[in-house]
C-alpha cells in the first residue's frame, strides 16, 4: 500500500504534531490535553480519507528520498534495523521461521523487498495503491527481480492475501492508511495467509500519546496502547517489540512489533 512513513517528516510541521513532540519533552500545552483516543475521532468521512491519500501518493516521486518524505538519508539505518530484528526469527527449529516467501505491504519501489527480502527469502510478492511505485520496483530490481512473484496494485483495505502462502508478511510506514476496522481486519486476512509458523511484523511511527492526524497524506499515527489493542482485537499476540534507534530525533519514535 502506502510507503512513505506517514509523519516521517518532522513533527513540527504540523501544529497538533509539534504538540505531542514537546510533550516528550516535558513541555505541557493546552492542545495535548484533548488528544484523541481512536482513529474514528480524527479521520471523518472514510472514502474522502482514502481517497486524499492515494491521491497523495500518485503526486510523490518515485524515489527512495519520495518513498520517506524527504529523509531518505535514514534508509540504510532502517534496514539494518530491520535486518537485526527480523533474522532473530529466521531459521529451523521451533519458535523459528521458514525463510521462503516474503509480502512486502505498502512496497512502493521496492526499497524494502531489494535491501532487506530479497536477500533473505526465496520468493517475495509486493502490494502497493500506486501502479507508478510498482512499476519503479520492477525496472529498479533487475535480475534480482526474478524472486518476485507477484506485483499487486490493491489497497490494503482490500488486499486479501493467499492463504497459506507466505512466511513473512511485512508491513511497515502504512497502517496509518487503514481505519481502526480495516487494520483489525487486514491483520486477520494476514493470519489467514501466514503458513504455519509465519509471522506479521508491523513496522511503523508511534505517537507520544493518543491519535495524531496528519492532514498532507491523509493518516494517522497511533500510540501504543492503541496498537496493541487493535492487534488482540485481530486475534494475534505480540512475540517481540522493539523501539527503531539512531533516527533523528525531530521524527516520530518508531516500533518494530512479531506478530503470531
Amino acid at each position: 500500500m502506502w510507503t512513505s512513513p506517514p509523519g516521517i517528516c518532522p513533527v513540527v510541521q504540523i501544529t497538533k504534531e509539534f504538540c505531542y513532540f514537546r510533550v516528550l519533552k516535558n513541555q505541557s500545552y493546552e492542545l495535548c490535553r484533548d488528544a484523541p483516543d481512536t482513529m474514528d475521532e480524527v479521520i471523518g468521512q472514510e472514502s474522502a480519507f482514502y481517497a486524499k491519500a492515494e491521491g497523495y501518493w500518485k503526486q510523490v516521486p518515485p524515489t527512495v528520498d519520495g518513498m520517506l518524505g524527504g529523509y531518505g538519508s535514514i534508509s540504510s539505518i532502517d534496514i539494518n534495523g530491520s535486518k537485526k530484528f527480523l533474522q532473530k526469527f529466521l531459521g529451523e527449529g521451533p519458535g523459528k521461521t521458514n525463510a521462503g516467501v516474503a509480502l512486502d505491504c505498502g512496497a512502493g519501489i521496492g526499497r524494502i523487498t531489494k535491501r532487506l527480502l530479497l536477500p533473505l527469502f526465496r520468493t517475495v510478492d509486493l502490494v502497493d495503491v500506486t501502479q507508478e511505485f510498482l512499476d519503479k520496483a520492477k525496472a529498479s530490481l533487475g535480475e534480482e527481480g526474478k524472486k518476485v512473484d507477484n506485483y499487486f496494485c490493491c489497497g490494503l483495505q482490500d488486499f486479501q492475501p493467499q492463504a497459506g502462502r507466505y512466511d513473512v508478511i511485512w508491513i511497515q510506514w502504512v497502517i496509518g492508511h487503514l481505519t481502526d476496522e480495516h487494520l483489525v481486519e487486514f491483520l486477520r486476512r494476514c493470519q489467514g495467509g501466514l503458513r504455519p509458523g509465519g509471522l506479521i511484523v508491523i513496522k511503523d511511527n508511534v505517537a507520544y500519546d493518543g491519535v495524531v492526524p496528519d492532514e498532507v497524506d491523509s493518516s494517522v499515527c497511533r500510540d501504543l496502547p492503541l496498537l496493541r489493542r487493535l492487534i488482540k482485537q485481530a486475534g494475534l499476540g505480540i512475540v517481540c517489540e522493539e523501539q527503531q534507534l539512531n533516527f533523528p530525533e525531530e521524527i516520530y519514535q518508531v516500533w518494530t512489533l512479531a506478530l503470531r
